[in-house]
């Protein structure tokens, strides 16, 4: 809730910004006149995202199916590395440094770890009868394709959809793993 507040109230404070050509970064951007409201929106975001996966790692701990339980730990190191990493190096608008550059950096490790940890836990689920979840994961999946595919083939002016398209599937999924783990899905799992 946090971080779809965060994007669908921030461009009210950032006159100009354009939801279908912008990415969302640029709300929360150093320089952009929407960033104090950006970062407020989305306060709750990481430290809640954070909480819900480091405690589906924990509970997930005594699985026997390893593709589960590797694809939740990457997905838990892709939250740490977004929340930790785009804090430290938010993307500048006013410059064109180390820090953008840094912000980049991360935005590649967060999109291959990613990848990687949602098609582990689609092969996991499997295995562990979690249909649904592995549905979920690839409607996940899917989303989070359509992102670069869009930008890459539709013209800049509709950047900013399919930019969403990428962030959003990773925001839907961790609080799909979040339902799961409050519903004690992954509790009969460890027999399979």
């Amino acid at each position: 809730m946090s971080y779809t507040a965060m994007v669908f109230f921030s461009p009210l404070a950032y006159p100009g910004y354009d939801p279908m050509s912008m990415a969302v970064s640029d709300l929360s951007a150093i320089g952009a006149p929407s960033r104090e409201l950006a970062n407020r929106l989305n306060a709750l975001f990481g430290p809640c995202g954070l909480i819900s996966i480091m405690a589906l790692c924990v509970v997930i701990g005594e699985s026997k199916i390893k593709s589960l339980r590797t694809g939740i730990y990457l997905f838990s190191l892709m939250e740490w590395i977004c929340i930790v990493g785009y804090t430290m190096f938010p993307l500048n608008i006013l410059s064109d440094g180390i820090g953008n550059t840094m912000h980049l950096v991360v935005t590649g490790l967060v999109v291959v770890l990613s990848v990687i940890s949602i098609l582990l836990i689609i092969a996991g689920a499997k295995k562990a009868n979690l249909n649904s979840l592995s549905i979920w994961g690839m409607a996940c999946f899917v989303a989070m394709l359509m992102g670069p595919i869009g930008t890459g083939l539709m013209p800049k002016e509709v950047f900013g959809i399919f930019e969403r398209f990428s962030t959003f599937s990773a925001v839907v999924f961790n609080a799909v793993l979040g339902v799961y783990l409050y519903k004690e899905k992954f509790k009969g799992e460890k027999e399979c």
